[in-house]
């Protein structure tokens, strides 16, 4: 009797190498030893398998994003970790990304942005949220159309290599235009509907709290808790990319209105900002925000920086806040609640004047607290004259 074997037709994770280069006196929000596991991260949340890393700090930029020197290191380690997928720490240039791939063999090279558009891709639910990405991705890809048609080159020249290239790239632009114009059209519409449901909310005089905060800071957790929204919560990066809005009661007969949205990251693409337009206007129409921040993270400062930074770029900085510090259930027993909130400001906002409120969204800590923060600085708002 001869013995079956299984084979499993499970398609196995692309192994990744994972590369970051520094420019030695460039600013940094966070090191490149944080960047990195930061980037490892959103590789595993695309379905990757991480292999290695390679880095290097380097005096300026370079055409292969590495010096020479570490080029040969990143070769050898292609070779040696079987890696199918270069994922680089940075945005690369057209040219960066084509020299980078011809220097390794054609492997298939990636950087940070591709990975966060990828990453969206997957998590993009609503037909709305699919277009925001779809319109970011081509927006990425159309400059770097020429190094899609490189097996060209290997034809060697000659009579009928050189025209038939040129001509499929001008068309693959030419549809990807045309693509691209169709998508703005129609986030143009829901655009104009967002802003026709803002209009009827003014009028029924309800107040919008938006949520904000660095990406897996535990938002949909808190939406969830104050709400009962029951919206997908988990540990993973980006888990939120269409708003959900639900209705927020805060006792005394009052109630607001509390959004959720897509989560920051450092290094965000300008084309997900721009392609997620629609929906990130909630949060410059918002009254009060809620800067959730996940104070147990050791960066926890460096991300309440980013949030910042991308809050003034969508023209929201002067919006009034409240920083919910959360996952507070996380930190060790003999640091209470009240240690932490002295500690608190000094951590993360300096000498801001900011109201903070110490939560876990996960256990319900401090919700009562929240809430009556929330009540407190609407009532000011409406109190504060106008004009």
């Amino acid at each position: 009797m001869s013995r079956r074997r299984l084979v499993s037709t499970h398609p196995r994770p692309e192994r990744v190498l994972l590369v970051g280069a520094s420019v030695r006196g460039a600013r940094e929000r966070l090191s490149m030893e944080d960047s990195m596991a930061e980037l490892a991260e959103l590789a595993g949340s695309a379905g990757g398998e991480v292999v290695g890393s390679v880095t290097q700090r380097v005096a300026r930029p370079t055409q292969h994003y590495l010096g020479q020197g570490k080029l040969e290191t990143l070769r050898e380690a292609v070779r040696d970790l079987g890696a199918d997928t270069i994922v680089c720490d940075d945005e690369l240039t057209p040219t960066q990304q084509r020299n980078l791939e011809r220097a390794l063999g054609g492997v298939k090279v990636i950087d940070r942005t591709a990975l966060i558009l990828d990453v969206f891709a997957s998590r993009a639910q609503t037909r709305e949220g699919r277009l925001q990405v779809e319109l970011a991705q081509h927006e990425y890809l159309l400059p770097r159309l020429a190094g899609q048609w490189t097996h060209l080159e290997r034809l060697g020249g000659g009579i009928g290599t050189r025209g038939p290239g040129e001509t499929q790239i001008e068309t693959d632009r030419r549809l990807i235009r045309g693509r691209l114009q169709k998508l703005k059209r129609e986030l143009d519409s829901v655009s104009t509907h967002r802003s026709l449901y803002r209009a009827q909310r003014r009028e029924r005089g309800l107040s919008v709290v938006g949520l904000v905060g660095y990406t897996n800071a535990g938002k949909s957790t808190l939406l969830n808790a104050l709400t009962g929204a029951g919206v997908p919560a988990e540990d993973k990066l980006f888990m939120t990319l269409d708003p959900v809005t639900r209705r927020l009661r805060l006792g005394g007969g009052r109630t607001a209105l509390l959004t959720d949205t897509v989560g920051f990251i450092q290094k965000l693409p300008t084309s997900l900002v721009a392609a997620f337009r629609a929906t990130l206007e909630e949060i410059g129409e918002s009254a009060l925000i809620l800067h959730v921040v996940d104070f147990t993270h050791p960066n926890a400062a460096q991300h309440v920086e980013v949030v910042n930074s991308v809050l003034e770029d969508l023209g929201a900085g002067d919006t009034p806040r409240v920083l919910v510090l959360n996952k507070v259930d996380l930190i060790g027993p003999a640091e209470t609640v009240e240690d932490l909130a002295l500690l608190a400001p000094a951590r993360v906002l300096g000498d801001s004047n900011t109201p903070v409120v110490m939560v876990s969204a996960l256990r319900g800590t401090g919700l009562d607290d929240l809430l009556a923060t929330i009540g407190q600085g609407l009532v000011e708002l409406e109190a504060a004259p106008t004009g």
